[in-house]
C-alpha cells in the first residue's frame, strides 16, 4: 500500500514537471511564431492563449494518467476523468474563440472607419461584428452540449427528455419565440444591413450613432452622450431614420424669417462668402430660396451640404448665426415686423 502511494506521488510530481516543460515549449513556439509578421498569429497571441493552453495540457496529461491507471481509488479516477474531459472541451472552445477574434482583427486591418468615405468599412465591420457574436454563441452552445453529454447519467436523461417531451417542447418553443425572433433579427441585420456601425439614425425621436450591434440588442449613442438600448427586432419591424444609409454626406437646412424688403440677392452673396470661408462646407450644395410668404414675413430656406451629420449640424449653426448677424448690421429694418395702417376718415372731420 505504501509502495503504491509512493508510486502515485512520483507519477503526480513527474506529471507536473512534464506539464510545466511542455507548457514552456508550446508558449515559446507561439511567441516565436507571433514575432514573424508573415504569420497570421499576432505577437501577443501566446499571452492570450496561455490559460486555455495550460488547461488543455493539464487535461491531456490527466487523460494519459487515467489510461496508465496510476490512481489508487476508482472514485478519484472517475472525477479526474470527467474534469479532464471538460477541461479539454473548454480549452478547445476557448482557443477557437480567440482564434476567430484574431482572424477578424486581421481581416479588418485593411478597412479604416476613421476616413471620411467609410461606408464600405462600416459595412464590413458590422458584418464581422455580428458574425463574431454568432460564431461565439454557437461554439459556447456546442461546448456546453458536448461537455454535458460526456456524463452518462445526463446523456440518458437527455435522451429520455427528448423522446418524451413533445408537448413540453411546443410550450418551450412558444415561450422562447421572442428570444428566437430576436436572434434571427440579429442575423438578418448582418445580412441585409438596414443599419451599420457608426450610422447616424433617429430612433424613438432621439438622434445618435449606432455604437454597438449585438445579436439581441443595439446600442445607440445619443448626441448628449446618453445610450439608447434597442432590441434588434426594432430595426426589422419598425420605422426609423438612417441618415447615412448610402453615404455619409448629408444636406442641412436653415430657415430665416425676414421682412419683404430684404434684398435676397445680397443674402445669397453673403451665404456664398461664408461657406467659402469655412471648412465645414464640402463644396457641393449651396442654395438659398424663398420657400414661403405670410402676411408678416418671408421664409428663406438655406440648403447646404456637409461630409457628415455632425459637421452638417455645426454648419447650420454657423450659417444661422452669421446670416442673422449680417441682417442685423446691414439691414436692421428688414427684420420681421408687424404693420398697422391708420387711415384718416375725412368725412368725420368735415
Amino acid at each position: 500500500m505504501l509502495e503504491l502511494e509512493k508510486n502515485t506521488t512520483t507519477y503526480i510530481i513527474g506529471g507536473i514537471i512534464i506539464l510545466l516543460i511542455s507548457f514552456g515549449i508550446a508558449f515559446y513556439l507561439l511567441k516565436k511564431i507571433g514575432r514573424n509578421p508573415r504569420n497570421i498569429l499576432p505577437v501577443n497571441f501566446a499571452h492570450k492563449i496561455r490559460i486555455p493552453l495550460l488547461i488543455f495540457l493539464a487535461s491531456l496529461l490527466a487523460q494519459i494518467a487515467i489510461i496508465g491507471d496510476i490512481f489508487m481509488f476508482e472514485a478519484t479516477k472517475i472525477i479526474v476523468g470527467h474534469l479532464s474531459k471538460i477541461g479539454i472541451i473548454l480549452s478547445i472552445a476557448w482557443f477557437l474563440i480567440l482564434l476567430f477574434k484574431v482572424l477578424k482583427k486581421r481581416m479588418l486591418k485593411k478597412y479604416n472607419v476613421e476616413t471620411a468615405d467609410n461606408l464600405k468599412a462600416r459595412k464590413v465591420y458590422t458584418q464581422y461584428t455580428i458574425l463574431e457574436n454568432i460564431v461565439i454563441f454557437i461554439i459556447i452552445i456546442l461546448a456546453i452540449g458536448i461537455a454535458l453529454m460526456s456524463f452518462d447519467s445526463i446523456r440518458s436523461v437527455g435522451v429520455s427528455v427528448l423522446t418524451s417531451a413533445g408537448i413540453a417542447g411546443i410550450i418551450i418553443g412558444l415561450a422562447a419565440q421572442k428570444a428566437i425572433a430576436t436572434l434571427l433579427a440579429g442575423i438578418q441585420i448582418a445580412i441585409t444591413q438596414p443599419i451599420r456601425l457608426d450610422d447616424v439614425v433617429i430612433v424613438e425621436g432621439e438622434w445618435g450613432w449606432i455604437e454597438e450591434i449585438n445579436l439581441t440588442y443595439v446600442v445607440v449613442r445619443i448626441w448628449d452622450k446618453r445610450r439608447l438600448v434597442v432590441p434588434t427586432t426594432y430595426f426589422i419591424e419598425k420605422t426609423f431614420q438612417n441618415w447615412t444609409r448610402k453615404s455619409a454626406d448629408i444636406l442641412g437646412t436653415v430657415y430665416i424669417y425676414a421682412d419683404y424688403d430684404l434684398p435676397i440677392e445680397e443674402i445669397r452673396k453673403e451665404q456664398t462668402r461664408l461657406l467659402q470661408a469655412t471648412d465645414l462646407w464640402d463644396g457641393n450644395v449651396n442654395v438659398l430660396q424663398v420657400t414661403n410668404t405670410t402676411e408678416k414675413s418671408v421664409e428663406l430656406r438655406v440648403l447646404v451640404s456637409a461630409k457628415n451629420s455632425p459637421t452638417a449640424w455645426d454648419l447650420r449653426v454657423y450659417l444661422r448665426e452669421k446670416l442673422l448677424s449680417f441682417i442685423q448690421k446691414k439691414y436692421p429694418g428688414s427684420l420681421p415686423k408687424s404693420r398697422i395702417t391708420i387711415e384718416k376718415d375725412s368725412e368725420s372731420h368735415s
